[in-house]
């Protein structure tokens, strides 16, 4: 069996959320969102439900975190290039998001050609974390 996951996200706008994911290239499916939540389709194992905060709070008994304060947690999702690696984060930037400089990742350029791995983060519109990371396979020999 697969395992499906679920990011549970607050979010204050969610117009904006959608527009953001929306721009990312993601799908919304209709039929799990409504007015306080959008339920964005990353694979289809992989889902985020943007909730805004009057019902993330139905789910919590402590106060919802400020992303743009505190971290959390870092959502990574993978990339089969380097090219979609800075597609994305273009992508992200241009819809509402922020470049997310962590000491942990390589900036646009930094990263030699050949590197095994090579990533970036951003920020969604909420201050949620996005890495986006694209790691060479070695090759059969």
């Amino acid at each position: 069996m697969d395992r499906m996951i679920f990011v549970n996200l607050p979010v204050g706008d969610l117009l904006a959320t959608r527009t953001f994911y929306r721009a990312l290239g993601f799908e919304i499916n209709e039929m799990f969102s409504d007015e306080h939540c959008a339920c964005v389709v990353i694979s289809p194992t992989i889902y985020v439900m943007a909730l805004d905060h009057s019902r993330f709070a139905d789910f919590v008994t402590t106060p919802i975190a400020d992303a743009h304060e505190v971290s959390q947690v870092i959502n990574c999702l993978s990339a089969a290039t380097r090219d979609e690696v800075d597609a994305f984060v273009a992508a992200a930037v241009a819809n509402g998001g922020a470049e997310h400089r962590a000491t942990g990742m390589v900036s646009e350029g930094e990263a030699p050609d050949g590197a095994v791995m090579y990533g970036r983060a951003v920020t969604d519109p909420d201050g949620h974390v996005w890495e986006i990371l694209y790691m060479s396979q070695p090759s059969a020999g």
